[in-house]
């Protein structure tokens, strides 16, 4: 099953999308968010081309693993997406993915200005491989 990971920010959102086989997550690109909620074309696009079975959130959780008023956000663009394409939702702790984004881009000599966007992308793409591997280490 091929999943597409979303990291729903509110001016962004970073694109990821899984092997068939569930094992390696790779970056797409970023995609305005309004074009995500909405269903544009540039969204579309993305489904047809990847043709994914599940959407997977990144839920940005406090430090203290409790939902707060972005998560709230997410949830309820994420519930628009999923009505507008009809697949399904999961979410996904994406706590410190960008950091850990940001601090990968900047090992690799990426500046501020040259890292924006890319951040979102490779944040999901790291919440989503966590995911994979979470999912592999329960069916062993």
């Amino acid at each position: 099953m091929r999943v597409m990971a979303l990291d729903i920010g509110e001016v962004r959102v970073g694109v990821a999308v899984s092997d068939p086989g569930e094992r390696v997550a790779s970056p797409v690109c970023v995609l305005p968010a309004a074009e995500v909620a909405s269903g544009a074309k540039s969204f579309r696009r993305l489904l047809e081309d990847w043709e994914p079975e599940l959407l997977l959130c990144g839920l940005p959780l406090t430090l203290a693993g409790e939902e707060g008023p972005q998560a709230a956000r997410v949830r309820k663009v994420s519930s628009q997406v999923s009505a507008a394409t009809g697949l399904p939702v999961a979410f996904a702790d994406e706590r410190l993915s960008s950091a850990a984004a940001k601090r990968s881009l900047r090992e690799k000599g990426y500046d501020e200005r040259a890292m924006r966007g890319k951040v979102d992308m490779i944040a999901a793409s790291l919440f989503l491989q966590a995911w994979l591997d979470e999912r592999a280490a329960q069916a062993r």
